[in-house]
């Protein structure tokens, strides 16, 4: 790894100078090993980029699909399309893939493709902070060490804050309790009274998982999702061999997996949709098929329309519910007691062990707090509540920033992969143009933020995710949409392509009397095309 070493001095308490130190300085540094992460250092040993290193809080690499290792945790996206497109996996063992395949995953492919040299492990980010008369990144990490890097890659992403509500009485409870992503997998629940907290994602994975082994469990429900059925099976010899004999069969599958879940934007887009009652009735056919107790069915059905809040797929969550050691109660959770936990309407169920499957803060994800600007604001001052940023990707005020999967660039229908993907086409290209131009920095305009921002509102007013009819994390404070794309991905592909200079503020490192027509004269010269396929 190429990386300058410089030296710094200090000032010692009294005064003086005390003893120089080295400065480490890089291209790029990334912080975190997920999708994100590892897709980006991938892209930059692909330039032929190696003065990178990539900050991990953990001893292993990974993200979201190392810390959420609860029971029966799987992806709700068909595995060949939850995967880079440069490196299909033709060895997946079933269609919607487990926790600790997917982990193998990332862990060949960082291997495979020569960035594990560059995770520096057990190594977090601690604060980042923005130099204007350096014109570099000036980066503390969690052991104490300190770098330079003219580019930040905050990978860290939206599902990494484990959210734990504030529910009175909390502190005093005598069992054990742990969020879904920080599972105890040295508690055994065999014979135990379990209440699992909420009804989201995790949620209906755990509870089917756990309900054969435990004593009795008990779902504390607020709003009901929907559920709709899940092609999930074993993939079979012939079909893997197939696939690594002939990868355009599985790069032929990729596509039409990604085409076929594309097409749900098409009823999401709008909230009056008459293509939105498809999907809805198939998921009311679902329940109808799986829950034969007509209260229960009625506790079961949503108030709002379907995509709202993120649709899950499963076969395996009603059936559970019926079981008789499992009650659902459609109350929110108001109280809990040294050995109980007190509902909404009042009545009270004692029990040893809680899960909260309670999701994750995506208005303040952690690194949030620790990436400051040339004044010494955090993103979170900044976006007070409120996350904007422009494509997903950098902020107004921070300059040489790019976060992946930022404001607005999740999904509620297709694959993350590929806005991941997407978002790294953009920061390679970025990175070139700064090479080509000679810049020292780029920072988007405010203007060119809040005009896209204006944008995304209006498209997304009309939308499911806005105009459905129920609460999601979707929404923040003020009921502005912090989390979604509005409707389909391609478009987003298309916008990321390229940098588009005209946004931004670009900085030269020497004189150059015209940086855009310099720019498309590089162009014009032949730069390569970003990689980019299904």
């Amino acid at each position: 790894m190429l990386a300058a070493m410089v030296t710094t001095q200090t000032l010692a308490g009294n005064g003086t100078k005390a003893a120089a130190r080295p400065e480490e300085r890089v291209r790029v540094a990334i912080c975190g090993t997920g999708f994100s992460g590892l897709g980006m250092a991938i892209r930059l040993r692909r330039m032929g980029i190696e003065d990178f290193v990539v900050l991990e809080p953990a001893d292993d690499l990974g993200g979201t699909w190392r810390d959420n290792s609860y029971p029966g945790c799987a992806c709700d996206v068909p595995s060949h399309l939850y995967s880079f497109s440069f490196a299909p996996n033709p060895n997946w063992s079933r269609t919607y893939s487990r926790q600790p395949e997917i982990w193998d995953y990332l862990r060949d492919v960082a291997e495979r493709f020569g960035v594990t040299s560059h995770i520096r492990y057990r190594n977090g980010l601690r604060e980042a902070r923005w130099r204007p008369e350096r014109r570099l990144w000036e980066i503390e990490s969690e052991d104490g060490s300190r770098l330079c890097a003219e580019a930040v890659v905050d990978a860290t992403g939206g599902l990494s804050k484990p959210q734990v509500p504030a529910i009175p009485g909390l502190e005093r409870f005598e069992g054990r309790w742990f969020h879904s992503a920080e599972w105890d997998h040295g508690h055994d629940l065999t014979g135990r009274r379990v209440a699992v907290v909420g009804t989201g994602a995790s949620a209906i994975q755990i509870v089917p998982a756990i309900q054969p082994q435990v004593g009795a469990l008990t779902i504390y429900q607020r709003t009901p999702p929907w559920v709709v059925p899940r092609t999930d099976r074993d993939l079979t010899g012939v079909e893997r061999g197939v696939y690594r004999l002939l990868p355009v069969a599985q790069l032929a599958l990729r596509a039409a997996i990604y085409w076929g879940r594309e097409s749900l934007a098409i009823g999401f887009r709008r909230a009056d949709s008459w293509a939105a009652r498809i999907p809805q009735a198939i998921a009311r056919w679902h329940m109808r098929r799986q829950v034969g107790d007509p209260e229960l069915r009625t506790k079961l059905t949503p108030g709002y329309r379907l995509g709202c809040k993120r649709l899950l797929p499963s076969n395996e969550y009603y059936p559970a519910l019926a079981e008789p050691n499992v009650e659902l109660v459609a109350d929110a959770v108001t109280e809990i007691r040294p050995h109980s936990i007190v509902a909404a309407d009042g009545s009270e169920r004692e029990v040893d062990t809680i899960v909260f499957a309670t999701g994750f803060d995506v208005v303040e994800p952690p690194a949030a707090d620790r990436i400051r600007d040339a004044a010494g604001r955090s993103l979170s001052e900044v976006w007070d509540g409120s996350p904007q940023a422009y494509l997903g990707t950098t902020i107004a005020g921070f300059p040489n920033l790019f976060r992946f999967l930022g404001p607005n660039s999740a999904l509620g229908h297709n694959s993350v992969v590929f806005m991941i993907e997407s978002q790294v086409n953009y920061v390679a290209d970025t990175l070139r143009a700064m090479d080509e131009l000679g810049l020292a920095s780029v920072e988007v305009r405010a203007d060119a933020q809040a005009s896209y921002n204006r944008w995304l509102e209006r498209r997304l007013e009309p939308s499911v995710w806005n105009a459905g009819g129920c609460a999601s994390w979707y929404l923040d404070r003020t009921g502005r949409n912090l989390a979604i794309w509005p409707g389909f991905t391609w478009p987003f592909r298309r916008r990321t392509r390229r940098f588009d200079p005209g946004a931004y503020t670009l900085t030269p490192r020497r004189e150059v009397t015209d940086p855009l027509a310099h720019l498309e004269q590089a162009r014009l010269a032949g730069r390569p095309e970003p990689l980019t396929h299904h």
